[in-house]
Formats: structure tokens, C-alpha cells, sequence
């Protein structure tokens, strides 16, 4: 169980008015310990958490809520010791002893770090390289095939897991920036702020990430590869594939689910299945969220230059103001402002503005059909034989009737053992004689019916068993 001992209340210290300076404190201790700012080869000790939780303090706001722990620390460094101590509680941190020198340290705890690894990664100052996942898919299954390591090919399972999140994750991140413009738009009104977060996140954002994701590092680009080689994989000796499968059974129990299904080819599958997912599914809708979100940045823009440019154009109150006139006056104003406006303007037009584009040629279409000329030999001979062998065994309902009438005779009743067979369309006949029990193949003012007799008939030259039945014309009143 997760909610044990001391994680019994994990997420308290996360729920109460200090939530936002907590998460600091997690996040510049993950940093001290596990970023390019860590010494290893030292063990933080009670006074420099306390230090750094101080550090933290300063930098993140205390929210308004629970105001019956207000004004209940003196300094930073007494709601440090209180953060730790509280963290220690919950199962964040914990506290190691030195057997030798009896001084304590405090690491995260392994649940602890797992939980604070997504608040650093939320606060967007740490570089991930996502575009890359798919390229190290294709190099761990690379190496699998080469050396056939297990290992390759699980790290190969992992990274096309992360292919799909992080589809996920910046298309939630581009919704989120679109929902973000709109509102810091409506809010300020500033077009130039506007224009520069649009500018900033294409420039930071999608030049080093997405530009790379849709066009060098596409999962288009790389899904052939990876499908050839786990063709090849699937293809190897069967010794290579059986010891590859005791190796992953032996690494990675948790896997097997069944006895009789193969881990190796689960693997395999999964991976196949993610990859066309990503390519089928994610990126098309990656593609439109980004297109989604470069249009709405357009569409705010053009508005608010447009709306910029006109705050100096006060149509409403000048039309208010003509309202307030007498008509004569009213009248006397608009007859000025037509006389103006009647006036011939000549504006010339400004050569700095003027581009000559090259006209794009288009390829020429080859529309003609080439005659593949007459078949040869071969292809007519291979043609008739496959109309004759379709004529052969080809069968209607016309046909069974015009047997069952000779077969008949003058009589109206017969067994189908006395069926007459003279050629091969009367055997075809006789093995599909029972259809004309159908109404549309009755003959016109007559039905046939077929009743089993419950005999079989003997094996003979053409039928090794078969069921005996009683075929006869009967008159249909309601022809």
C-alpha cells in the first residue's frame, strides 16, 4: 500500500497555505542534490537544508488561506525547521544517522524524490531533449539485434512509452499557452506584451523542440527503420530468440503474464503499436493544436493592432456628440464633411513596397495513356484456360431446373439417388440440386420440394456419403 506508515498523509504538507513555499523547498533541495550544482561527495547536513529552505522562503509567495496559522513563525529560518520537520513527518525526507561521527543528513526518500522530480520539470527551467526518444528507440533496438543485450530492447520499450507522453505533454502545453495568451490578452490589452510572449515561446520553444519533432527527428521519418529492424529481430534464429526470451524472463518477471505467451514478442508489439499510434494519432493532432494555436496567435494580434491603430478614431462618441446637435447644425456638419470627403485624393504608391515575385511554373502533368500493346502468347492461353475452368464449374439456377425437368420426365416425384450423372454438369447439378428448394427458383405455377427420406446413399464413384432426399413438382396456389 502507498498510504502506510509514515506516507500515511503524504500530501499534507501540499495542502495548506504554505503549499506554494513547500514546493520551493522541494525544488531548490532537488536541484542541491540531484542538478549540475550537486556534490556528491557530501551529505547535506540539518543547517545547510535549513540554509537552502531559507533561500526558497524568499523567493516564493505565501497564498491567502488557512488564517489561523498566521503570524505563527518570528523568521525564515524558524519556518525552515518547521518545512523540514513536516517533510521528515510525511515521508519526503528522511533522516540518516552517521554510525561513525553521529551527525544526521537528510536525503529525499525515494517516494519523495519521484514525487519532486515533476514539480522541477512543471517549473520549465530544466532542458529535456523530447524530440529524442524516438531516435533512441531506433538505437536501443539497434543494439539489441547487434549484440542482443535484453537490456537494449527494454530501454527501447521505455523510450517509445515516453514517445507518446510526450505528444501528450506539448499539446497540453500549447493548449495551455493558447488559453494563456488569450487570457493575459483580454486582461491587458497590450498588444506589444502579446506580440513578444508569441515571438519568444516560437523562438524558445518551438525552434529547438517542435521544428525538430515535425521535420529532422519526425516519427515518420524513423518508423520504417524501426519496423524494418523488428522484422529482423523476428527473423532471427530460433537459438538467439530462445535465449533472449529466458534472458528477459529471467531480468523482467513482472512481464510474464502468461506461461505460453512470449515476453519477447509482447515487447515487440508494444513497441509497433506505440510507434504507429504516434504517427497515425499524435502527430496529426500535434499538428493541428499547433496550427490551432499560431492561428489564434494571429487572429488576437491583427485585432489588437487593429484596435491600436484606431484609439485615436472615436466613431461611437463623435456620433454621440452629432446625436446631442440641433438637425440644423446636425445638417450643416455633415454637408461640410461631404464636401470634403467629395474631393479627388491622388496617393502615389510607395516604391519601398513594391516586390517582384517570380512566378512558379508548375511541373507539366503527363495526362497520356501509353498502350501496353497486344498480350503475347502466354497471357491468351493463360486467359482462356481461367474463363474454361470458370465456365466448368460454373452453375445456375436456370441449369438445375432444365436437369431436374429431364431427370423428372413425365413424372412429378424422384429419389436423389436415381439422379441420372452422364457429364460434369449433371454431378455439379446433382451436389446442388437441394438450392431449388428456394421460392425464387421454383418454376413459374410449381414448387419444388425436398424432404430428407433419413437414408443415406451408398458411396459411389463421385460422392463417398451422402443424405438421400425425396425431390418433387408440386403446384404453387399461391403462384
Amino acid at each position: 500500500m502507498f498510504f502506510s506508515n509514515e506516507r500515511l498523509q503524504f500530501f499534507r504538507p501540499l495542502t495548506g497555505k504554505y503549499r506554494e513555499q513547500i514546493v520551493e523547498c522541494l525544488r531548490l533541495l532537488h536541484e542541491r542534490l540531484y542538478s549540475a550544482r550537486a556534490d556528491y561527495g557530501e551529505s547535506l547536513k540539518r543547517e545547510q537544508v535549513l540554509d537552502i529552505f531559507c533561500e526558497a522562503l524568499e523567493r516564493a509567495p505565501l497564498l491567502e488561506g488557512d488564517e489561523a496559522e498566521g503570524g505563527r513563525f518570528k523568521s525564515n529560518r524558524e519556518q525552515a525547521g518547521w518545512i523540514l520537520n513536516s517533510l521528515i513527518e510525511h515521508g519526503w525526507l528522511e533522516r540518516q544517522v552517521d554510525q561513525a561521527t553521529f551527525q544526521s543528513t537528510y536525503p529525499f526518500s525515494r517516494i519523495g524524490r519521484l514525487f519532486t522530480q515533476p514539480l522541477v520539470e512543471a517549473d520549465g527551467r530544466t532542458v529535456r531533449t523530447r524530440h529524442r526518444n524516438t531516435r533512441n528507440t531506433l538505437n536501443a533496438l539497434a543494439a539489441f539485434l547487434e549484440h542482443g543485450e535484453v537490456y537494449d530492447l527494454l530501454d527501447a520499450h521505455e523510450y517509445s512509452e515516453r514517445i507518446i507522453a510526450d505528444f501528450t505533454d506539448i499539446i497540453a502545453e500549447l493548449e495551455e499557452r493558447k488559453r494563456e495568451l488569450v487570457r493575459e490578452v483580454e486582461a491587458q490589452q497590450l498588444v506589444q506584451q502579446a506580440s513578444d510572449q508569441f515571438f519568444e515561446f516560437m523562438e524558445r520553444r518551438f525552434q529547438p523542440d517542435l521544428a525538430i519533432r515535425l521535420s529532422a527527428d519526425s516519427v515518420e521519418k524513423h518508423r520504417e527503420r524501426i519496423q524494418e529492424l523488428i522484422e529482423r529481430i523476428r527473423r532471427q534464429p530460433r537459438t538467439w530468440k530462445a535465449h533472449a526470451e529466458r534472458e528477459l524472463r529471467r531480468v523482467a518477471p513482472d512481464l510474464l503474464v502468461d506461461e505460453q505467451a512470449s515476453v519477447l514478442w509482447q515487447l515487440l508489439d508494444a513497441i509497433e503499436s506505440r510507434l504507429r499510434n504516434a504517427s497515425d494519432i499524435m502527430l496529426p493532432a500535434l499538428r493541428k493544436t499547433l496550427q490551432g494555436f499560431t492561428q489564434r496567435a494571429d487572429i488576437i494580434i491583427r485585432q489588437l493592432s487593429y484596435l491600436h491603430s484606431q484609439k485615436h478614431t472615436d466613431i461611437v462618441g463623435l456620433c454621440r456628440q452629432l446625436a446631442s446637435l440641433e438637425p440644423t447644425e446636425q445638417h450643416a456638419r455633415l454637408a461640410a464633411a461631404g464636401e470634403q470627403m467629395a474631393g479627388v485624393s491622388l496617393g502615389l504608391v510607395d516604391p519601398g513596397q513594391v516586390r517582384l515575385r517570380e512566378r512558379r511554373e508548375r511541373p507539366p502533368v503527363q495526362s497520356l495513356m501509353s498502350d501496353p500493346g497486344s498480350p503475347d502468347a502466354d497471357t491468351l492461353r493463360e486467359l482462356a484456360i481461367q474463363q474454361l475452368l470458370e465456365k466448368a464449374f460454373n452453375i445456375n439456377a436456370g441449369g438445375l431446373r432444365s436437369y431436374l425437368r429431364a431427370a423428372l420426365g413425365g413424372g412429378r416425384r424422384i429419389d436423389s439417388r436415381d439422379l441420372p450423372i452422364k457429364a460434369a454438369p449433371d454431378l455439379l447439378a446433382v451436389s446442388h440440386v437441394i438450392e431449388l428448394a428456394g421460392a425464387e427458383h421454383g418454376a413459374s405455377g410449381f414448387r419444388v420440394s425436398i424432404s430428407p427420406t433419413g437414408e443415406q446413399v451408398p458411396a459411389d464413384s463421385y460422392f463417398s456419403r451422402r443424405d438421400g432426399f425425396i425431390i418433387e413438382l408440386e403446384r404453387d396456389d399461391h403462384a
